[in-house]
C-alpha cells in the first residue's frame, strides 16, 4: 500500500465522523458502501389507546402507532415474537400481536391505528393492538415490542435498505382515547396540494385529475404528460389512504405491479385507480408512491384530499 493511500484513509474517515456529529443526513460519497444514515429518526412510537378484555377474557390493548422517523417509513414487528407485558412485578408473553402500517410507507408526522390486511380480492379492516392471556394491567404496568422499519424511498431491487430493528415500550398507565388522526406532528413542506404536478421517471409529469366519491371507496383519475422523445410507463401501484379514522385503508401490493398505460413520446395517458373507504371517513390523504430516478424505485408523496 502506498504511502498516499495511508494518509488519505484516516483523513476520509475523519471527514465522515464530523459530519456525523452534525446530525442530519449523511451521503455517502460514490463508490463507498452504506446506507444513507438519518441521525434525527427516533424510530416510531406508540400510545394504548383503549384497554379492555376480549372475548375470550385476554387482555386487550389496542394501540395508535406514529411515524417518528423524520422520514417515509414502513414498519412491521419482528416475526414469531411475543410482545412483553410487566405488570405487577411479573412478564407475560403476549402471542397475539397486530402492529405495523400493513406493508405501506407512512407519511413522517402521521399516525394510524389500523390498515387494509385479509387479501386482495376480500380485504379486511385490521384494527392494531396486543393481546395477553391470563394477564392484568396492573398500575405502572408496560409493554415492550421489537419491530423492524425502514424508511426513504422504496426500491423493488434493495427490499431491505435502511433497515433498522428497533423496540418500543408502551406505557399503560397512559391511555389516550381522543387522539386526532392522521396528523400527529405536522412537517413542514410535507403535504402536497392534489393539484401538485410531479416529476417522475424520465422526466415524465404525473397530476391527480381527478377524485370522485363512489358506492365502496374513491376513484383517482391520473393523467401522465411526456415531454421526451420516447415512451415511458409510470408505476404508482394502488394508492392508499389514511383519514380522519386512523385506518390506512389499500390492500398492500409493490406498486411496480399495477398495470399502467405506456405514455408516447410528446403525449400523454390517463388512468384510474380505486380504494376502498367507508363513507364516513373524512380528512383523507394520499400516501403516493411514484416511480421516479430509476424503474422500480419509489418516491414517496402525501396528496391532500381533506376536501372530497
Amino acid at each position: 500500500m502506498s504511502i498516499l493511500r495511508l494518509l488519505i484513509i484516516p483523513a476520509v474517515a475523519g471527514i465522515l465522523l464530523l459530519l456525523l456529529n452534525a446530525g442530519g443526513y449523511i451521503v455517502v460519497p460514490e463508490g463507498v458502501a452504506g446506507p444513507q444514515v438519518n441521525t434525527a429518526s427516533e424510530g416510531w412510537s406508540a400510545v394504548a389507546t383503549n384497554i379492555s378484555e376480549s372475548d375470550s377474557g385476554a387482555l386487550r390493548i389496542e394501540l395508535a402507532i406514529r411515524n417518528n422517523t423524520a422520514d417515509w417509513s414502513a414498519m412491521k414487528t419482528a416475526p414469531d415474537k411475543p410482545a412483553v407485558l410487566t405488570s405487577g412485578g411479573k412478564t407475560t408473553n403476549c402471542e397475539t400481536v397486530f402492529i405495523g402500517t400493513g406493508g405501506h410507507r407512512l407519511a413522517p408526522g402521521f399516525q394510524m391505528r389500523g390498515f387494509t390486511a385479509g387479501k386482495k380480492s376480500a380485504p379486511v379492516t385490521q384494527l392494531i393492538y396486543v393481546e395477553c392471556e391470563g394477564a392484568k394491567a396492573e398500575a405502572g404496568a408496560t409493554l415492550s415490542v421489537d419491530y423492524t422499519y425502514y424508511t426513504g424511498q422504496y426500491n423493488y431491487y434493495e427490499k431491505e435498505a435502511n433497515k433498522v430493528d428497533a423496540n418500543l415500550v408502551v406505557n399503560l398507565d397512559q391511555v389516550t382515547a381522543d387522539l386526532k388522526y392522521p396528523l400527529g406532528q405536522e412537517v413542514a413542506g410535507l403535504i402536497q396540494p392534489a393539484t401538485t404536478e410531479i416529476t417522475a421517471l424520465n422526466d415524465v409529469v404525473l397530476t391527480l385529475t381527478g377524485t370522485t366519491r363512489t358506492d365502496t371507496g374513491l376513484e383517482f383519475t391520473w393523467q401522465t404528460n411526456n415531454p421526451g422523445e420516447y415512451p415511458s410507463s409510470i408505476h404508482i401501484g394502488n394508492p392508499p389512504v389514511i383519514g380522519s379514522d386512523g385506518i390506512l385503508y389499500g390492500f398492500y401490493q409493490s406498486p411496480d405491479i399495477a398495470s399502467v398505460p405506456m405514455t408516447p413520446a410528446g403525449k400523454t395517458a390517463e388512468w384510474t385507480t380505486e380504494v376502498a373507504v367507508p363513507q364516513e371517513v373524512t380528512g383523507l390523504y394520499i400516501m403516493l408512491s411514484v416511480e421516479s430516478g430509476k424503474q422500480r424505485q419509489f418516491a414517496n408523496y402525501a396528496v391532500d384530499i381533506t376536501d372530497k
